[in-house]
């Protein structure tokens, strides 16, 4: 299976008279894009804005990012979502890099909805501080989730994916600037050198806990509650098969973004035939239930045993609750005779003192921590707030609080804001691409 992206390095973007691509500077037409994204009924007020890297912005609630990107045979981006269903991970993509298209409500948040600052102290916490952002900052007519603190946010997300899809579209049939192609020979067909290497499996536990639908990620537009581990190409995840759901306390949240460009499969890429032989990803997913939980985790360990796996890497979207599937899922493996390392972010609570997982086992040696959920962060006023700031402490926004005993409200009077790192938009990047570090004493 061979993909290759087609790579356009956004330098600036502007808004002008047609929709186009040159020399680095990509030119939006406004009331094209917005007459696009108001074709759908459910959108009752939409507007578009452009954030770049040091930008005095602030832009809450945040519900999600994607890469404008086109496929160059004509199918849908997502296909099972903003299409009909179809194979993904071969063939041709052209990427606008650099840049995404963020989603924010202009007035309602909830517990999935997160924070961006494009500048200062805040713009450390989340990687999408650089990038140029394509904001749309829209309202719908789901009036019967508005007070929710759970929010399915379904024509919000949707708008986002299309016009990610509409923007690209001007690429389309333009010579790249540069080509990342990803191929992988079957698992049993590679050549005997390549045999020879470490074998290892990436497992992914997207988001899939919510057994009512609408709230889940989507693995070629299907609910991830009703899959049981399955084994999948890279390539795939990286070319649209799967998008971010709408729960999950932000920090840990994946960004379709995130899918489309994860930088550790790109980087088990770049070791593969050198140092290891990376046999492809195990789809996991998050359950409620304590058996249904360990259900998932034999299945984990048997795929990876009988491709022969010898080591795995695992990772978790998200936190609390799903610290019992990540901990099963590498006990499991251990157990199978896998070596594996976990990638995970910690609630330790506000001091830091807390039991990092909800579960833990001896037998996770070997763990990558992104941060601490509970870190609380203080953050001066900004120039200009893209949605309602009142949001975070207002609509049940992890990270965020109506008042608090000590510390007061979250969104103080003068615009000034006292949160749980929690809020940040993807902020602890399980990914692979957290700008935190750790600190030797």
């Amino acid at each position: 299976m061979k993909l290759e992206i087609g790579n356009f390095y956004v330098k600036d973007i502007v808004f002008g008279e047609k929709t186009s691509y040159k020399s680095g500077i990509l030119t939006i037409d406004k009331k094209e894009a917005l007459d696009f994204i108001c074709q759908d009924e459910h959108i009752t007020e939409a507007e578009l804005y452009i954030a770049k890297p040091g930008d005095k912005i602030r832009m809450c609630p945040v519900k999600e990012a994607i890469e404008p990107r086109v496929r160059l045979n004509c199918g849908p981006l997502f296909p099972g979502f903003t299409g009909e269903l179809m194979p993904v991970g071969e063939g041709k993509t052209h990427a606008l890099k650099d840049c995404c298209v963020t989603v924010v409500g202009k007035h309602w948040g909830g517990f999935q909805d997160g924070f961006i600052d494009m500048s200062g102290e805040g713009a450390k916490y989340t990687y999408y501080s650089q990038l140029i952002n394509i904001v749309l900052v829209a309202d719908t007519d789901e009036d019967f989730e508005k007070h929710e603190q759970q929010k399915k946010n379904k024509a919000l997300r949707l708008a986002g994916h299309k016009l990610a899809e509409f923007i690209a579209s001007c690429v389309q049939d333009l010579v790249p600037e540069e080509t990342e192609v990803y191929q992988l020979d079957p698992v049993l067909n590679r050549d005997p050198e390549v045999m020879k290497l470490p074998k290892v499996v990436l497992v992914l536990q997207p988001q899939s806990q919510m057994e009512e639908s609408g709230y889940n990620d989507l693995l070629y537009g299907w609910d991830t509650n009703h899959m049981v581990p399955t084994f999948m190409h890279p390539n795939e995840v990286l070319d649209g098969s799967i998008i971010s759901g709408s729960f999950m306390p932000c920090s840990s949240k994946w960004s379709t973004y995130d899918f489309q460009n994860f930088p550790v499969i790109k980087r088990l890429y770049q070791e593969h035939g050198k140092t290891l032989n990376f046999l492809g990803i195990i789809m996991s997913n998050l359950n409620v239930a304590l058996e249904q939980k360990e259900r998932s985790a034999l299945f984990v360990a048997q795929i990876a045993k009988s491709l022969g796996a010898d080591g795995a890497i695992v990772a978790e979207e998200g936190y609390g609750n799903p610290d019992a599937d990540f901990v099963a899922c590498i006990v499991a493996l251990e157990d199978a005779g896998v070596k594996t390392v976990g990638i995970t972010n910690e609630c330790t609570g506000r001091d830091g003192a807390s039991q990092p997982l909800v579960t833990m086992d001896e037998k996770l040696t070997a763990i990558v921590s992104c941060g601490n959920v509970s870190e609380i962060i203080e953050l001066p006023p900004m120039e200009t707030v893209l949605g309602e700031l009142e949001a975070l402490g207002r609509d049940g926004c992890s990270g965020g609080w109506s008042t608090d005993e000590i510390l007061g409200p979250s969104v103080r009077e003068d615009g000034s804001v006292i949160m749980e790192n929690n809020a940040m938009f993807c902020g602890d990047q399980v990914v692979g691409w957290s700008p935190k570090t750790v600190k030797a004493f």
